[in-house]
C-alpha cells in the first residue's frame, strides 16, 4: 500500500515504515504529525484518486530529527565588472518516518474542521479589522527591500502575518522557509532576519553595503 501526499509544498510517494526527507517542519523531534493533503492511495489493485485531495485520507508520520542537506555551491559572476561570488547553501530538512496510511481514517474529523471554520468568523470578527488598520496607517513595510525577497514571497509573508521588518527580524530562517515552502525557486532565508533588523533600525547604508555582497539573499 502506498500514497502520494503533499508535505511542505512537495509531493512524495510514501509507504509504511519509509523514511522521507522533507522541508523543515516546526514539529519537535520525536513528536507525531499527520498530513491530510493526500492525492492518491493505492492498496493492491484498488486505487483511489482525489480531486485534488481524497476526503478523509491521512498519512501519519513521526519526526525523527532535524538536519541540513548536502551543500550546494552557487557561483555568480558579473561580466566586465570583476565581480565574482561563490556561496554554499545547505537546505534545512526534517527526517520523518511514515507510520500509517489511512484512506478514510480522518473522515470523522472533517465535520469538526468545517464547524470550526463556520464559527471562526464570529470569534475573529474584531481581530480581523487589525490588518486593515495597519494598511491604512502605512505600518506594513516593503519587504522587497530585503535581498532575495520578490513580490510573490513578500505577499506570502504578509499573508502569514510577517508584514514588517521587525516581524521578519524576529522570525527564524526555518520558520520563513516553512511559510514560503509553496513558492517556487531555491530560496535561502539565512540572512533575511539580519537584513530586516538593519532595515528596522534604519541602517540603510550598512544594509546596502552588505547587500552588494549578497547573491539572492545568500551570504
Amino acid at each position: 500500500m502506498y500514497a502520494i501526499v503533499e508535505i511542505a509544498g512537495h509531493q512524495f510517494k510514501v509507504e509504511k515504515d519509509q523514511k522521507v526527507f522533507v522541508n523543515r517542519l516546526q514539529t519537535e523531534e520525536g513528536k507525531k504529525v499527520a498530513f491530510d493533503n493526500v492525492l492518491l492511495v493505492a492498496d493492491g489493485d484498488k486505487v483511489t484518486v482525489g480531486a485534488p485531495a481524497i476526503d478523509g485520507a491521512q498519512v501519519g508520520a513521526k519526526v525523527v530529527k532535524h538536519l541540513k542537506g548536502d551543500k550546494v555551491i552557487v557561483f555568480k559572476k558579473k561580466r566586465r565588472k570583476g565581480y565574482r561570488v561563490k556561496n554554499g547553501h545547505r537546505q534545512a530538512l526534517t527526517e520523518i518516518v511514515i507510520e500509517s496510511i489511512a484512506a478514510s481514517g480522518a473522515k470523522k474529523a472533517a465535520p469538526a474542521k468545517a464547524a470550526a471554520k463556520k464559527e471562526a468568523p464570529k470569534a475573529e470578527a474584531k481581530p480581523a479589522a487589525a490588518p486593515k488598520k495597519a494598511k491604512a496607517t502605512g505600518k506594513a513595510d516593503d519587504l522587497k527591500k530585503i535581498e532575495g525577497i520578490g513580490p510573490k514571497i513578500a505577499s506570502t509573508l504578509v499573508e502569514a502575518g510577517i508584514a514588517t521588518f521587525a516581524d521578519l527580524a524576529a522570525a527564524t530562517p526555518e520558520k520563513i522557509s516553512e511559510v514560503i515552502a509553496n513558492v517556487r525557486g531555491n530560496h535561502v532565508t539565512d540572512t533575511w532576519p539580519a537584513q530586516a533588523k538593519l532595515a528596522a533600525e534604519g541602517k540603510w547604508d550598512e544594509l546596502k553595503k552588505w547587500q552588494d555582497e549578497l547573491d539572492g539573499g545568500k551570504a
